[in-house]
Protein backbone atom coordinates (compact mmCIF):
# COMPACT_ATOMS: atom_id res chain seq x y z
CA UNK A 1 0.00 0.00 0.00
CA UNK A 2 1.33 3.64 -1.02
CA UNK A 3 0.60 5.81 2.88
CA UNK A 4 0.81 9.27 2.96
CA UNK A 5 1.45 10.17 6.66
CA UNK A 6 0.60 14.06 6.96
CA UNK A 7 2.38 14.80 10.66
CA UNK A 8 5.02 17.14 11.96
CA UNK A 9 8.33 15.93 11.56
CA UNK A 10 10.39 18.78 13.52
CA UNK A 11 12.51 19.44 10.86
CA UNK A 12 13.61 22.66 11.82
CA UNK A 13 14.25 21.53 15.32
CA UNK A 14 17.85 19.93 13.98
CA UNK A 15 17.75 16.68 15.93
CA UNK A 16 16.75 18.35 19.32
CA UNK A 17 13.30 16.67 18.80
CA UNK A 18 10.64 15.03 21.23
CA UNK A 19 9.88 11.78 20.81
CA UNK A 20 7.44 11.38 18.08
CA UNK A 21 4.70 8.95 17.54
CA UNK A 22 3.96 10.38 14.17
CA UNK A 23 7.51 9.38 13.70
CA UNK A 24 6.78 5.69 15.37
CA UNK A 25 3.87 5.24 12.90
CA UNK A 26 6.03 6.11 9.77
CA UNK A 27 9.13 3.33 11.33
CA UNK A 28 5.96 0.88 11.57
CA UNK A 29 4.11 1.54 8.29
CA UNK A 30 7.70 0.76 6.67
CA UNK A 31 8.20 -2.39 8.06
CA UNK A 32 4.81 -3.80 6.90
CA UNK A 33 6.77 -3.21 3.69
CA UNK A 34 4.19 0.09 2.72
CA UNK A 35 5.77 2.55 0.31
CA UNK A 36 5.43 5.58 2.60
CA UNK A 37 6.31 9.30 1.96
CA UNK A 38 5.76 11.84 5.05
CA UNK A 39 4.68 15.47 4.45
CA UNK A 40 5.46 18.05 7.14
CA UNK A 41 2.46 20.55 7.51
CA UNK A 42 4.23 23.33 9.69
CA UNK A 43 7.89 22.76 8.27
CA UNK A 44 6.89 23.16 4.94
CA UNK A 45 4.54 26.04 5.68
CA UNK A 46 7.39 27.30 7.05
CA UNK A 47 9.68 27.10 4.23
CA UNK A 48 7.19 28.20 1.70
CA UNK A 49 6.60 31.36 3.72
CA UNK A 50 7.92 34.83 3.01
CA UNK A 51 10.73 35.56 5.87
CA UNK A 52 10.16 32.15 7.05
CA UNK A 53 7.20 33.44 8.99
CA UNK A 54 4.93 30.09 8.97
CA UNK A 55 1.73 31.09 9.28
CA UNK A 56 2.23 33.05 5.80
CA UNK A 57 3.07 29.70 4.30
CA UNK A 58 -0.57 27.99 5.48
CA UNK A 59 -2.06 28.01 1.98
CA UNK A 60 1.51 27.24 0.47
CA UNK A 61 1.52 24.24 2.39
CA UNK A 62 -1.99 23.00 1.15
CA UNK A 63 -0.94 23.33 -2.64
CA UNK A 64 2.11 21.72 -2.08
CA UNK A 65 -0.13 18.66 -0.01
CA UNK A 66 -2.05 18.64 -2.93
CA UNK A 67 0.62 18.16 -5.57
CA UNK A 68 2.15 15.37 -3.45
CA UNK A 69 -0.77 13.79 -3.28
CA UNK A 70 -1.05 13.75 -6.99
CA UNK A 71 3.05 13.31 -7.84
CA UNK A 72 2.80 10.38 -5.15
CA UNK A 73 -1.16 8.45 -5.86
CA UNK A 74 -1.78 7.27 -2.45
CA UNK A 75 -3.90 4.90 -1.32
CA UNK A 76 -3.97 5.97 2.29
CA UNK A 77 -3.65 9.28 3.80
CA UNK A 78 -3.11 9.69 7.50
CA UNK A 79 -3.60 13.37 8.78
CA UNK A 80 -2.25 13.70 12.01
CA UNK A 81 -1.63 16.55 14.06
CA UNK A 82 -1.75 19.12 11.03
CA UNK A 83 -4.09 21.68 11.80
CA UNK A 84 -2.31 23.64 8.62
CA UNK A 85 -4.25 21.25 6.50
CA UNK A 86 -8.11 22.15 6.28
CA UNK A 87 -11.10 19.89 6.10
CA UNK A 88 -11.21 21.32 2.68
CA UNK A 89 -7.42 20.34 1.60
CA UNK A 90 -8.48 16.73 2.76
CA UNK A 91 -11.95 16.63 0.66
CA UNK A 92 -9.95 18.66 -2.24
CA UNK A 93 -7.48 15.18 -1.83
CA UNK A 94 -10.72 12.95 -2.15
CA UNK A 95 -11.82 14.23 -5.42
CA UNK A 96 -8.18 13.80 -6.75
CA UNK A 97 -7.92 10.39 -5.40
CA UNK A 98 -11.20 8.91 -5.43
CA UNK A 99 -9.83 5.68 -4.10
CA UNK A 100 -7.72 6.79 -1.42
CA UNK A 101 -8.71 6.50 2.05
CA UNK A 102 -8.26 9.55 4.79
CA UNK A 103 -7.40 8.56 8.68
CA UNK A 104 -7.04 11.06 11.29
CA UNK A 105 -4.95 9.86 14.28
CA UNK A 106 -5.13 12.21 17.50
CA UNK A 107 -2.91 11.42 20.17
CA UNK A 108 -3.82 14.46 22.44
CA UNK A 109 -6.04 14.28 25.55
CA UNK A 110 -9.88 15.00 25.82
CA UNK A 111 -9.87 17.11 28.37
CA UNK A 112 -8.45 20.12 26.52
CA UNK A 113 -12.08 21.28 24.67
CA UNK A 114 -9.86 22.06 22.18
CA UNK A 115 -9.29 18.82 20.65
CA UNK A 116 -12.50 17.18 21.38
CA UNK A 117 -13.37 19.84 18.75
CA UNK A 118 -10.44 18.87 16.81
CA UNK A 119 -11.93 15.83 16.75
CA UNK A 120 -15.12 16.39 16.01
CA UNK A 121 -14.45 18.77 13.01
CA UNK A 122 -12.01 15.63 11.46
CA UNK A 123 -14.90 13.57 11.59
CA UNK A 124 -16.51 14.89 9.35
CA UNK A 125 -14.52 14.16 6.41
CA UNK A 126 -12.23 10.96 6.81
CA UNK A 127 -13.13 7.62 7.05
CA UNK A 128 -11.54 6.52 10.39
CA UNK A 129 -10.69 8.08 13.37
CA UNK A 130 -7.95 6.71 16.07
CA UNK A 131 -7.39 8.73 19.58
CA UNK A 132 -5.26 7.77 22.37
CA UNK A 133 -8.13 7.28 24.31
CA UNK A 134 -10.29 3.95 25.10
CA UNK A 135 -12.74 3.32 22.89
CA UNK A 136 -15.53 3.89 25.72
CA UNK A 137 -14.77 7.49 26.40
CA UNK A 138 -15.22 8.03 22.36
CA UNK A 139 -19.24 7.40 22.44
CA UNK A 140 -19.71 11.48 21.63
CA UNK A 141 -17.70 11.75 18.61
CA UNK A 142 -20.35 9.01 17.19
CA UNK A 143 -22.79 10.82 14.09
CA UNK A 144 -20.22 12.67 12.78
CA UNK A 145 -19.14 10.98 9.86
CA UNK A 146 -16.38 8.55 11.12
CA UNK A 147 -15.60 5.23 12.58
CA UNK A 148 -13.98 5.91 16.19
CA UNK A 149 -11.23 3.63 17.06
CA UNK A 150 -8.75 3.63 20.25
CA UNK A 151 -5.18 3.62 19.64
CA UNK A 152 -2.75 2.75 22.05
CA UNK A 153 1.05 4.99 22.27
CA UNK A 154 3.56 2.27 20.66
CA UNK A 155 6.99 1.40 21.63
CA UNK A 156 9.75 1.36 18.53
CA UNK A 157 13.04 -1.10 18.47
CA UNK A 158 15.08 1.62 17.40
CA UNK A 159 14.07 4.68 19.76
CA UNK A 160 13.07 2.57 23.01
CA UNK A 161 16.54 0.56 22.94
CA UNK A 162 17.58 0.69 26.69
CA UNK A 163 16.80 -2.09 28.85
CA UNK A 164 17.60 -0.55 32.33
CA UNK A 165 15.77 -3.35 33.78
CA UNK A 166 19.19 -5.34 33.74
CA UNK A 167 20.73 -2.61 35.48
CA UNK A 168 21.19 -2.05 38.94
CA UNK A 169 24.00 0.74 38.97
CA UNK A 170 21.49 3.66 37.83
CA UNK A 171 22.18 7.11 39.11
CA UNK A 172 18.58 8.39 39.20
CA UNK A 173 16.35 6.64 41.49
CA UNK A 174 12.85 8.70 39.81
CA UNK A 175 12.76 10.41 37.28
CA UNK A 176 9.41 13.09 35.86
CA UNK A 177 10.00 15.07 33.10
CA UNK A 178 7.18 17.10 31.72
CA UNK A 179 6.94 20.72 29.70
CA UNK A 180 3.29 21.40 29.66
CA UNK A 181 1.49 23.23 33.51
CA UNK A 182 -2.29 23.67 31.49
CA UNK A 183 -5.10 21.65 32.30
CA UNK A 184 -2.89 20.12 35.37
CA UNK A 185 -2.26 20.40 39.04
CA UNK A 186 -0.30 17.84 38.71
CA UNK A 187 2.94 19.89 40.10
CA UNK A 188 1.50 19.69 43.14
CA UNK A 189 1.39 16.20 43.60
CA UNK A 190 5.19 16.21 42.70
CA UNK A 191 6.35 18.64 45.15
CA UNK A 192 4.63 16.78 48.23
CA UNK A 193 6.64 13.79 46.85
CA UNK A 194 9.74 15.95 46.86
CA UNK A 195 9.11 17.07 50.10
CA UNK A 196 8.26 13.78 51.79
CA UNK A 197 11.11 11.64 49.64
CA UNK A 198 14.09 14.11 50.39
CA UNK A 199 17.41 13.29 50.26
CA UNK A 200 16.56 9.40 50.21
CA UNK A 201 16.52 8.83 46.54
CA UNK A 202 17.54 11.31 43.65
CA UNK A 203 14.06 12.41 42.29
CA UNK A 204 14.92 14.60 39.08
CA UNK A 205 12.02 16.67 37.59
CA UNK A 206 13.09 18.31 34.48
CA UNK A 207 10.66 20.66 32.92
CA UNK A 208 9.60 21.67 36.26
CA UNK A 209 10.04 23.42 39.35
CA UNK A 210 12.75 25.97 37.43
CA UNK A 211 14.63 23.12 35.63
CA UNK A 212 14.32 23.24 31.47
CA UNK A 213 12.64 20.63 29.99
CA UNK A 214 15.53 17.80 28.78
CA UNK A 215 14.99 16.65 24.73
CA UNK A 216 16.82 14.81 21.94
CA UNK A 217 19.57 13.37 23.23
CA UNK A 218 19.58 14.90 26.77
CA UNK A 219 16.36 13.54 27.34
CA UNK A 220 18.16 9.82 25.53
CA UNK A 221 20.76 10.59 28.72
CA UNK A 222 18.07 10.92 31.42
CA UNK A 223 16.07 7.85 30.98
CA UNK A 224 19.17 5.75 30.05
CA UNK A 225 20.33 6.48 34.06
CA UNK A 226 16.84 6.20 35.35
CA UNK A 227 15.26 3.62 37.55
CA UNK A 228 11.65 4.54 38.07
CA UNK A 229 9.32 6.70 36.14
CA UNK A 230 6.28 8.61 37.08
CA UNK A 231 3.63 8.52 33.84
CA UNK A 232 1.60 11.69 35.04
CA UNK A 233 -0.81 13.15 32.73
CA UNK A 234 -1.99 16.74 33.15
CA UNK A 235 -5.34 14.59 34.18
CA UNK A 236 -5.66 11.39 35.23
CA UNK A 237 -9.53 10.78 34.33
CA UNK A 238 -10.10 9.32 30.73
CA UNK A 239 -10.12 4.99 30.25
CA UNK A 240 -7.26 3.81 29.06
CA UNK A 241 -5.81 7.83 28.16
CA UNK A 242 -1.79 8.21 28.77
CA UNK A 243 0.33 10.52 27.08
CA UNK A 244 3.53 8.85 25.45
CA UNK A 245 5.66 9.03 28.48
CA UNK A 246 4.70 5.57 29.48
CA UNK A 247 5.47 3.79 26.56
CA UNK A 248 8.95 5.61 26.58
CA UNK A 249 9.30 4.08 30.43
CA UNK A 250 8.12 1.03 30.15
CA UNK A 251 9.84 0.55 26.47
CA UNK A 252 13.23 1.32 28.05
CA UNK A 253 12.80 -1.41 31.04
CA UNK A 254 12.20 1.85 33.24
CA UNK A 255 9.32 1.45 35.84
CA UNK A 256 6.36 3.40 35.57
CA UNK A 257 4.04 4.63 38.38
CA UNK A 258 0.75 5.41 36.91
CA UNK A 259 -3.23 5.85 37.95
CA UNK A 260 -5.55 3.32 39.08
CA UNK A 261 -8.36 5.62 37.72
CA UNK A 262 -6.98 5.16 34.06
CA UNK A 263 -7.85 1.46 34.43
CA UNK A 264 -4.59 0.04 32.67
CA UNK A 265 -5.20 -3.15 34.43
CA UNK A 266 -7.12 -4.37 32.05
CA UNK A 267 -5.10 -3.98 29.34
CA UNK A 268 -1.41 -4.70 30.59
CA UNK A 269 0.10 -7.54 32.45
CA UNK A 270 -0.30 -7.94 36.01
CA UNK A 271 3.12 -6.83 38.11
CA UNK A 272 4.34 -4.90 35.10
CA UNK A 273 3.09 -1.17 35.92
CA UNK A 274 2.47 -0.19 39.27
CA UNK A 275 -1.11 1.32 39.85
CA UNK A 276 -1.19 4.22 42.89
CA UNK A 277 -4.78 5.22 44.12
CA UNK A 278 -3.76 8.63 46.10
CA UNK A 279 -0.66 10.47 46.59
CA UNK A 280 0.13 8.51 49.99
CA UNK A 281 -0.10 5.23 48.11
CA UNK A 282 2.38 6.54 45.76
CA UNK A 283 4.83 7.46 47.99
CA UNK A 284 4.79 3.83 50.02
CA UNK A 285 5.22 2.20 46.59
CA UNK A 286 7.60 4.15 45.62
CA UNK A 287 9.68 3.55 48.70
CA UNK A 288 8.63 -0.10 48.79
CA UNK A 289 10.12 -0.20 45.03
CA UNK A 290 13.15 1.42 45.64
CA UNK A 291 14.34 -0.89 48.97
CA UNK A 292 13.69 -3.64 46.94
CA UNK A 293 16.06 -3.69 43.59
CA UNK A 294 15.26 -6.78 42.25
CA UNK A 295 11.80 -6.64 42.35
CA UNK A 296 11.85 -3.11 40.75
CA UNK A 297 13.54 -5.27 37.70
CA UNK A 298 11.37 -8.46 37.35
CA UNK A 299 8.77 -5.99 36.96
CA UNK A 300 9.83 -3.35 35.04
CA UNK A 301 11.23 -6.17 32.55
CA UNK A 302 7.75 -7.36 32.70
CA UNK A 303 6.43 -4.31 31.56
CA UNK A 304 9.34 -3.77 28.60
CA UNK A 305 8.70 -7.29 27.02
CA UNK A 306 4.82 -6.79 27.00
CA UNK A 307 5.22 -3.24 24.92
CA UNK A 308 7.53 -4.37 22.83
CA UNK A 309 6.08 -7.59 21.83
CA UNK A 310 2.31 -6.29 21.97
CA UNK A 311 2.63 -2.82 21.51
CA UNK A 312 5.03 -1.92 19.25
CA UNK A 313 5.27 0.14 16.18
CA UNK A 314 5.13 -2.81 13.56
CA UNK A 315 1.89 -4.01 15.14
CA UNK A 316 0.03 -0.28 15.99
CA UNK A 317 0.52 0.85 11.91
CA UNK A 318 -0.82 -1.97 10.67
CA UNK A 319 -3.30 -1.99 12.92
CA UNK A 320 -4.49 1.52 11.94
CA UNK A 321 -4.17 0.22 8.04
CA UNK A 322 -6.90 -2.49 8.39
CA UNK A 323 -9.09 -0.56 10.52
CA UNK A 324 -9.09 2.14 7.86
CA UNK A 325 -9.26 -0.30 4.95
CA UNK A 326 -11.83 -2.83 7.12
CA UNK A 327 -9.73 -5.75 6.72
CA UNK A 328 -9.57 -8.65 9.20
CA UNK A 329 -7.68 -7.94 11.91
CA UNK A 330 -4.15 -10.21 11.14
CA UNK A 331 -2.99 -9.76 14.79
CA UNK A 332 -4.97 -10.13 17.85
CA UNK A 333 -4.30 -6.42 19.40
CA UNK A 334 -4.41 -6.21 22.88
CA UNK A 335 -6.08 -2.69 23.20
CA UNK A 336 -8.94 -3.79 20.46
CA UNK A 337 -10.37 -6.47 21.94
CA UNK A 338 -13.22 -4.70 22.98
CA UNK A 339 -14.48 -3.53 19.64
CA UNK A 340 -15.88 -5.11 16.70
CA UNK A 341 -13.75 -4.23 13.35
CA UNK A 342 -16.11 -1.08 12.23
CA UNK A 343 -15.28 0.40 15.17
CA UNK A 344 -18.23 -0.37 17.81
CA UNK A 345 -18.16 -2.03 21.18
CA UNK A 346 -18.79 -5.54 21.68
Amino acid sequence: MRVLNIAYQQLRRYGNTRVSWAQKLTLGLIKNDHNTQVFSDRDVAAFEAPLSIRDLGVRRARRRLLETVEAFEPDLVIAGHCDMIDNDTLVAIRKQQPRCLIAHCNNDPLFVPSNVERIKYRAEVVDAVFVSTGRRELKHFEGFGARLYHMPNPVETSIENLNNAERTDLPIDLLFCSNSNQFTQRLQLVKNLRDALGDSLNFKTYGSFGEPPVWGRKYDRALSQTKMGLNLNRQDTHYWYSSARMAQLAGNGILPFTSDQLHFDELLPSESVVYFSDEQDLLEKIRRFHNDDARRQAWAARARAFFHSEMNSKLYAQYIVEATSLQPFSHDYVWARDITLDGTLK
